[in-house]
């Protein structure tokens, strides 16, 4: 997150990959309603992704799993070997022990289910904007199995 004039807070600026629109405009939606969180692009593939990490500058990615031309897990790998400082949250419908593992692996800084509650999406990205993990209690229960 960049400061602002004085050494204010500015807003936190999100790139959203996700292969479906109504998903990328209700999340965009959702969070241009934060007074702190900025959607500077919204695509629907990981390439696209990639392609614009470099030019859009984000301090988040909210990255789907299933994306057609390339998928989120190589999406992440890439964008975390280009952008390491960058933090990817997986944004996407399921939560498996398999998904969010290799979620992980990739280099995700956060998993969380398109059906947990929408301002646990916010308090995510304000967390892995900080340096912190961004996991949804079903990633978290299949990232630590009892």
């Amino acid at each position: 997150m960049r400061t602002g004039r004085e050494g204010t807070a500015a807003m936190i600026r999100v790139l959203l990959a996700d292969d479906h629109e109504a998903v990328r405009l209700g999340v965009t939606s959702f969070l241009s309603a934060c007074a702190d969180i900025e959607v500077v692009g919204a695509v629907g593939n990981g390439a696209a992704a990639l392609s614009l990490i470099a030019t859009l500058a984000p301090d988040v990615v909210l990255m789907d799993l299933s994306m057609p031309v390339m998928d989120g897990i190589e999406a992440t790998r890439q964008i975390h070997a280009l952008s390491p400082h960058t933090p990817v949250i997986v944004l996407t419908v399921s939560g498996d022990h398999d998904r969010v593992s290799a979620a992980v692996e990739a280099g995700a800084s956060g998993y969380i289910v398109k059906g947990s509650d929408p301002e646990e999406l916010a308090v995510g990205i304000r967390a892995a904007v900080r340096g912190g993990q961004a996991f949804c209690a079903e990633a978290n229960r299949a990232r630590f199995p009892e």
